[in-house]
């Protein structure tokens, strides 16, 4: 694999301040706009460029808060993990990591106090969100003209639904980089109002067997509730053979899912991203074997930064790749992260 090209993306001093643009975890295209999300803020972020068929730099940035349009299951501030984005007819999804957090130890921490951070782990009840968010104008809004309104899944969520289930319940507990529940990609298919949304997982990884949940929410009043998709089961489950690695994006490419493949634990590589074919139509349990997917790409990265988060198509069909914790390489100006374009693969 060869990078292409690079992209500037441009932002403002406050998501600066903030250090979205070196926390970048999600990221979807939308004609001359970019949606981008950092995992340390609880808002999405609009970019644009001059020229969408072969984007040089993306500038204007806006903010939005998710909290103006839909409720959050923790305070407006609170980190909110979004991880995934992802558009459909006239709205943009976010979803949050719904993963328990672990302290980070850091250098100047002593032995002691290492040891004590790392017994603490915590529940993160504000990164359990799943959010259809209404555009207007590619503006977020609470409704829009045309009948279209944000709203967010309420209970019972999706952690309780996972409370009994054979594979994923034992890991619940389990911290998100320590292999436990870890929401990583988010994929929509279908018409608004029925639509199909797969959840990529980091981890759990189960013997190799990377997992996609698959659900379907349904409006109900300002809210989100989860349809039963077979039976009375409110997801599936989806297990796929990606050599090992856990799942970091999924992106739509007709009715193929492209799938951002990487370590589930905290290691830096290796990075890759897979084509399941057809996976936007399945509307039942799947086990999906090794020959039944393509390696499409292995990507970049470093030892200790350049971390692949989120990968989003252009208009020219290429694959655009953004970076979490990015080599200082990449920061050529201050505001100024560049992200990576690399051919799609065909299908």
């Amino acid at each position: 694999m060869s990078v292409e090209r690079t992209v500037a993306l441009r932002f403002a001093p406050g998501a600066v301040e903030a250090g979205t643009h070196v926390n970048l975890s999600a990221v979807r295209t939308d004609g001359e706009h970019l949606w981008i999300a950092g995992d340390e803020t609880a808002t999405v972020e609009r970019l644009t460029c001059d020229s969408p068929q072969r984007p040089v730099v993306y500038t204007d940035h806006v903010e939005f808060a998710l909290a103006d349009v839909v409720a959050l299951p923790g305070e407006a501030d609170e980190e909110v993990d979004v991880e995934g984005l992802a558009l459909n007819g006239p709205y943009l999804w976010a979803v949050g990591s719904h993963s328990r957090r672990r302290k980070r130890v850091k250098s100047n921490h002593s032995d002691r106090k290492a040891a004590k951070r790392l017994a603490a782990v915590t529940d993160e009840p504000s990164r359990r969100v799943l959010a259809r968010i209404a555009l207007s104008d590619h503006v977020p809004a609470g409704a829009t003209p045309e009948g279209h309104r944000s709203a967010a899944l309420s209970g019972p969520g999706l952690v309780d639904l996972l409370d009994e289930d054979e594979h994923l319940a034992p890991f619940l507990a389990i911290p998100g980089k320590d292999n436990g529940l870890d929401v990583e990609g988010i994929a929509v298919a279908g018409e608004p109002g029925a639509e199909r949304v797969f959840l990529g997982l980091r981890g759990p990884v189960l013997r190799g067997w990377a997992v996609v949940l698959q659900v379907a929410p349904r409006e109900d009043g300002d809210e989100l509730r989860l349809a039963p998709v077979e039976g009375k089961q409110r997801y599936l489950k989806h297990f796929l053979d990606l050599d090992g690695l856990g799942i970091r994006d999924l992106c739509p490419q007709g009715d193929d899912l492209l799938v951002l493949a990487g370590p589930s634990m905290d290691l830096d590589g290796p990075v890759r991203v897979y084509r399941w074919p057809g996976a936007a139509r399945i509307e039942a349990p799947d086990v999906v074997h090794r020959d039944e997917l393509r390696r499409e790409i292995d990507l970049p990265y470093g030892e200790g930064d350049d971390h692949a988060e989120g990968i989003a198509l252009l208009p020219s069909g290429e694959l655009l790749v953004v970076y979490d914790s990015p080599a200082r390489s990449r920061l050529t100006d201050p505001g100024t992260v560049l992200a990576d374009v690399v051919a799609a693969g065909g299908r």
